[in-house]
Order: C-alpha cells, then sequence, then structure tokens
C-alpha cells in the first residue's frame, strides 16, 4: 500500500506521501515488492501525480525503471466525500469525480479501483444499499470501457455483502477482502469465502485484534491459516497488498521484507 515504505506523513497511518512518493518505487524494488497500490485521498489533493499528464509521465517512468508497477488504486477520497448518505446532487459530483478517477487511472495502467465502504462510508442501512447499487449501475459502463474492475472494501457480514454483490451480478464489480477488517470484526475467513468468494478480487493483508486496531502480522486475531486454505481452494491468482501496521521510522524496507517474508510462508 502506498505511503508505507516511507517515514509516515504527519502521524497518518495511511495517507498520499506528498512529498516522498517517488522514493516509494526503488524501495518496493529494494523490499522484493512487485508493484504500488496508489492512494487517492483527501490529503494528497494538489499533489498527486495522478491529477496532471506530466505527473502520469513520471510515475509511469519510474514504474518502468524499477519494474514497479502500479495496478490498482486505493480510492480513500470517497470516505471522506462518500456516497453513502449523501444528497442528489453530493453523489452525482462524487460519481462524476470517480469517472475522471478511471480515466486517470488507466494511463498507469491500473486495472482495478478498491471503493472502501467502511468507517465513515460504511454501509449502514438500506437506503445506503441503493445508494451503492444505484452508483456502480451508473458508473459501470465507464469501468467496462476502460477495462477496470471496481472492487468494493465493506464491513457487511458475509450474508449480508453476497446480497448486495447479488444486486449487481456485473464481473466488473468484485470483492476487496481485508484480512485485518475481518478479524477486527470478529469474522471466519471460511464462511466470508463461502459467501462470496467466487466474487473475490484483491486481496489486503493485515491484522487487528477483534474490536481494536491494526497490529504486526501474527499478533492479532487474523485467522491466516484459515484465510490461504480458502484463497488457495478458490484457486486465487490475485494480488496481494501489504497494509501492516507501521514500522519504526526509517525501518520501512526492512519491514516490507519481513511481511513479505511472513505472507510466503503461507502462500507457497
Amino acid at each position: 500500500m502506498q505511503g508505507r515504505l516511507v517515514e509516515p506523513v504527519e502521524g497518518r497511518i495511511q495517507a498520499f506521501p506528498r512529498e516522498q512518493w517517488a522514493v516509494e518505487f526503488p524501495n518496493a524494488a529494494a523490499a522484493g515488492l512487485e508493484a504500488i497500490e496508489w492512494i487517492y485521498d483527501t490529503y494528497g489533493l494538489g499533489a498527486n501525480p495522478l491529477e496532471n499528464p506530466q505527473g502520469i509521465s513520471r510515475i509511469n517512468q519510474l514504474s518502468r525503471n524499477h519494474g514497479v508497477a502500479v495496478r490498482s488504486v486505493c480510492a480513500d477520497y470517497f470516505m471522506d466525500f462518500a456516497f453513502v448518505r449523501a444528497s442528489e446532487a453530493d453523489r452525482a459530483l462524487r460519481l462524476d469525480k470517480l469517472v475522471w478517477l478511471l480515466g486517470e487511472a488507466r494511463q498507469i495502467g491500473v486495472t482495478r479501483i478498491v471503493l472502501p465502504f467502511v468507517d465513515q462510508s460504511a454501509i449502514c442501512n438500506e437506503a445506503d444499499r441503493d445508494a451503492v447499487v444505484e452508483v456502480l449501475q451508473r458508473v459501470l459502463p465507464v469501468a467496462r470501457s476502460l477495462t477496470i474492475e471496481l472492487h468494493l472494501e465493506t464491513g457487511l457480514a458475509p450474508d449480508d455483502f453476497a446480497a448486495l454483490l447479488a444486486r449487481v451480478p456485473d464481473p466488473f464489480v468484485k470483492v476487496n477482502y481485508d484480512s485485518g477488517n475481518s478479524s477486527s470484526l470478529g469474522y471466519r475467513p471460511s464462511e466470508e469465502l463461502a459467501a462470496y468468494g467466487r466474487r473475490l478480487g484483491s486481496v489486503h493483508i493485515k491484522d487487528r485484534v477483534r474490536g481494536a486496531g491494526t497490529v504486526p502480522l501474527g499478533q492479532g486475531d487474523a485467522n491466516f491459516d484459515e484465510l490461504f486454505t480458502g484463497l488457495r481452494s478458490l484457486n486465487y491468482q490475485g494480488d496481494f497488498i501489504l497494509q501492516v501496521a507501521r514500522a519504526t521510522a526509517s525501518d520501512e524496507v526492512a519491514w516490507a521484507r519481513h511481511n513479505v517474508a511472513f505472507i510466503k510462508r503461507y502462500w507457497n
């Protein structure tokens, strides 16, 4: 996850690294990572190179130089400007922003955008579900034309998430599974994957204590044995995005190597 390979920005656990984003490409290569999941958030507005042609050109050049792809965008912008519990006028403006982001992201080779419906943008009731379905149905023609999938990250229980997906059966709408969020909520990977595993598109790897915050891998309640067993049974072929607890400042590359090794023990 972008921002995890440089020192934290103003103490934020996750934010676009306005001044240091270019450094992450050589750092990712040094850590043995194949890709960076780009962040588009409100903190980075005005400094994110996705916003202009010169920045897009530089991203592509750095990607080629260091052999580190950018295959995905985590659209944290839509946590602050949520599609749920918004007026029709605001939702229309945010939909326009998503269409714009799809166009920018395609220029750097992105094939999926993660839409977070957690925390302040969480899906809480039937009206929220209706709003999400409406947004997806309206943006899907653009996403399909650009060959960019929309991956939903939610805090919904397994059956509720499956029911939401059933309302939008388009193959361009998939699940972003977050191992930390699920462990914090007390969900079982086997039950989640049984409910919607066939729609799984991407995985965020982190660990959390049930009802609490992020901790180093293996120190929380995430059941990695059960998760990776389920992923193997589904023949999962997607990425694993490391979104783990932060390391001591200046040790980010070594910490990333440590976490890569942790995951390989399960996946290999």
